[in-house]
């Protein structure tokens, strides 16, 4: 079986059913970021979800294990499985919080602050040759759709609302 990395590019006109089909891209799309991105962070010690992780902790310090499943959209299982891989790496400590000793807030070492420094500056580099054919104009209406797409809309589809209502505006 072929795994997506290595579709050719041409998979028919750009007004093909697959090529309209946002599940087929965004897939495609993943499926190529995932392949060069996870080789990227495993040089610095990292899964690519121990990557998203890492992120999200240095953005919130202060964040409890519960509340950091919520921001980077893991379960809570999952979140303790990378968690407990970032901390035998060295790149995160888990100490209990102050508030609520059944809590656990984690923090980056400086190691951890070290390598995603590092895997960022790698993950920018392969994204800027993902986007190197668009203008900056285009890039920037790209990441705001897609940040917009990943808020509100996305949740809607996910709740199971109707397509029709999905991406509707809320009354009120």
């Amino acid at each position: 079986m072929l795994s997506m990395a290595h579709v050719p590019t041409s998979e028919g006109p750009p007004e093909s059913g697959l090529r309209q089909d946002l599940h087929w891209l965004f897939a495609r799309l993943k499926q190529g970021l995932s392949t060069a991105e996870t080789a990227a962070v495993r040089e610095h010690g990292m899964t690519l979800w121990g990557y998203t992780v890492l992120v999200a902790v240095v953005e919130a310090p202060a964040r409890t294990q519960l509340a950091l499943a919520q921001a980077v959209s893991v379960d809570k299982s999952k979140l303790v499985l990378i968690l407990d891989e970032l901390e035998d790496a060295g790149l995160v400590r888990r100490r209990p919080d102050p508030a609520d000793r059944r809590a656990r807030i984690i923090e980056a070492t400086p190691e951890g602050d070290r390598a995603l420094k590092a895997a960022r500056a790698d993950i920018e580099t392969i994204e800027n040759q993902l986007l190197a054919d668009l203008a900056p104009s285009a890039r920037t209406a790209l990441q705001s759709a897609l940040q917009h797409l990943a808020g509100e809309p996305i949740a809607k589809v996910e709740d199971g609302r109707s397509p029709e209502t999905a991406c509707a505006p809320d009354p009120g």
